[in-house]
């Protein structure tokens, strides 16, 4: 009788341990936490029903890269209450010579935003439009602006120094971390992502978890191939120089030269100073170190800019491109160099 009741005590006993532990993992479900994750994604439930790591670690979206996408979306989610954890590989002010010239309906995005004042205390020129040149004429486009504000225009700046207010403005939400650090690769479970590898500024290995993985590291991505196999094609490159104290025929917009083979183009990007980009055909840069670049220079980019309208400013912005080019190729003949420049200005 004994034995009896004692296997009846642990039959009903194993019973209510089966729908005790049933009714936990239907709870688990319910709050959609699975009973069957690894150990190295553990979570708890915070009081408040969202999903937490166990440590504080882990973040409701991981962002790949802080550029203007990764800063502009970390600030964004950060404002609506998320978690963010941004991994970016540097967060040195770059020095690029890419989005330097933001068009009016990109400011128009900063306010709706909350991110205007990014291209504040950066010496940012106003842009108003565009002026063109061609076979010696010239035209010029004013953005259509009269139902905007005052304040609406383009603006033109360095863009390191652009990024880096925009990373300040992210990192200032309490809930968005900045961390530098190079994601190796993605933590792929059963198809999905579920977090990164990184590897931090002192040379850890670090993985990072979260529901949601943003890839936004840019056009030298270590991770697009992983993602996709896109077909780059390079028509041509811009070789970009910094024109010092030089003063455009139209101020407040960014220039267009129509040349031949391919356009050079002039803005500003702070009070005193001018960018000069130049497209350059083929996949092949010329090299500064033989003299190829100065050569180029010289004898396809200078005499273009010399022929436009307005001559006496553009004499002088060709005049500091051969200079700049040539000082930068350590190629200088003092003698010849000053000749060119004396013949130049008695023309």
């Amino acid at each position: 009788m004994a034995d009896w009741y004692l296997w009846a005590w642990i039959l009903c006993s194993t019973m209510t341990l089966v729908v005790l532990r049933g009714s936990v993992l239907k709870r688990r479900k319910g709050n959609g936490i699975s009973a069957t994750r690894g150990e190295s994604v553990r979570r708890v439930l915070a009081g408040n029903g969202e999903c937490r790591s166990a440590d504080g670690s882990d973040a409701d979206v991981i962002v790949v890269g802080a550029g203007v996408a990764g800063s502009a979306l970390a600030h964004t989610l950060g404002k609506d209450g998320r978690r963010v954890h941004v991994i970016e590989r540097d967060l040195t002010e770059p020095d690029r010579i890419v989005g330097e010239l933001l068009q009016p309906g990109g400011y128009l995005k900063l306010i709706e935003l909350g991110l205007e004042d990014c291209v504040e205390e950066i010496e940012a020129q106003k842009v108003f439009g565009y002026a063109l040149f061609k076979d010696g004429k010239h035209t010029r486009l004013s953005y259509p602006l009269e139902n905007f504000h005052s304040d609406v225009s383009g603006r033109s700046f360095h863009n390191g120094r652009f990024i880096q207010r925009m990373r300040e403005k992210a990192a200032s939400l309490p809930n968005v971390r900045l961390e530098q650090g190079t994601v190796t690769s993605l933590l792929e479970e059963k198809g999905t992502i579920r977090g990164v590898q990184y590897k931090t500024k002192d040379g850890r290995e670090l993985t990072a978890f979260a529901p949601l993985t943003i890839v936004c590291d840019g056009c030298f991505s270590n991770l697009r191939r992983s993602l996709c196999n896109p077909k780059v094609d390079v028509p041509s490159c811009f070789v970009g120089l910094v024109l010092e104290n030089c003063h455009l025929p139209y101020s407040n917009h960014g220039h267009v030269i129509l040349a031949d083979p391919s356009p050079i183009l002039f803005y500003p990007i702070s009070s005193t100073e001018v960018r000069c980009l130049v497209d350059i055909p083929g996949q092949k840069v010329p090299s500064i170190a033989n003299g190829e670049m100065t050569n180029y220079l010289k004898t396809i980019v200078a005499h273009q800019v010399f022929n436009c309208s307005y001559c006496c400013t553009f004499e002088h912005m060709a005049l500091f491109i051969f200079v700049e080019v040539v000082l930068c190729s350590l190629h200088l003949n003092l003698y010849l160099l000053v000749s060119w420049i004396d013949n130049v200005l008695h023309m």
